[in-house]
């Protein structure tokens, strides 16, 4: 299983990665009129992550990509711990006070830690060595644990769709270049895939849509319970 993981990013052209930073922050921003649509809709995402708990909870927590913290602004675990590589997303947040410890990769938390949830917005689409982070979730779960996980339903015909007519043109009025070979480069992984590698380490895996069906949305939630803890330790090569 997953002999073509860990992916490698297809190659920016050099024009592009110039201007990769700025694209990057004003979309997560919503500085544009299509990103601010994006992010309105994106609500769906942070709010199914969301739903199993109070806004203020104390369930401990830790978000795999949590960018520029804004899940915060749909839950505040009173333990939230984080992993993300990109530091100059959240070192200027109003928010870092509620974040406890910060983590640039999965491999630097020990095993010897365990969260009631670990938590995902639109992150997995992005990771490069997936089942190696799926599989190091459930060794840091408790024993009624889960992991809850939202994602752009990338490799169907109504998500591209939606770039194309939306970000895609904004993006080629703006900048003359195809918005394409930037969603390549940052989505390697497809809804379809990133279904099964939960499906293979998880043996609870309960799947909700934004759309009619998982063949028609735009964007898809998971639910994931019951670790296959033998797989996993197969998998990882642990005892």
């Amino acid at each position: 299983m997953f002999e073509n993981y860990p992916k490698e990013r297809s190659v920016l052209p050099e024009e592009m990665q110039l201007i990769y930073n700025e694209h990057y922050r004003s979309n997560r921003d919503g500085a544009t009129p299509a990103s601010g649509l994006a992010q309105k809709m994106e609500r769906w995402l942070h709010k199914k992550v969301a739903a199993d708990v109070d806004f203020k909870h104390d369930k401990t927590t830790l978000e795999i990509g949590a960018g520029t913290l804004n899940q915060l602004a749909y839950e505040q675990p009173s333990q939230y711990d984080i992993i993300e590589p990109y530091e100059s997303l959240f070192k200027n947040s109003p928010l870092l006070d509620q974040v406890g410890e910060v983590y640039k990769d999965i491999d630097d938390i020990s095993i010897d830690k365990s969260y009631d949830r670990i938590i995902s917005v639109a992150t997995f689409e992005h990771i490069t060595d997936l089942p190696k982070v799926v599989a190091k979730s459930c060794l840091l779960l408790k024993q009624d644990g889960v992991l809850r996980t939202s994602i752009p339903n990338e490799g169907t015909i109504l998500w591209k769709l939606g770039w194309k007519l939306t970000t895609g043109i904004e993006f080629k009025m703006k900048y003359n270049m195809d918005y394409g070979t930037l969603m390549r480069h940052e989505h390697v992984n497809s809804a379809k895939e990133i279904e099964e590698v939960l499906n293979f380490f998880y043996e609870d895996n309960k799947c909700h849509t934004f759309g009619p069906s998982k063949g028609l949305a735009f964007y898809r939630f998971y639910e994931s319970r019951k670790p296959k803890i033998d797989v996993v330790k197969a998998y990882l090569g642990v005892k």
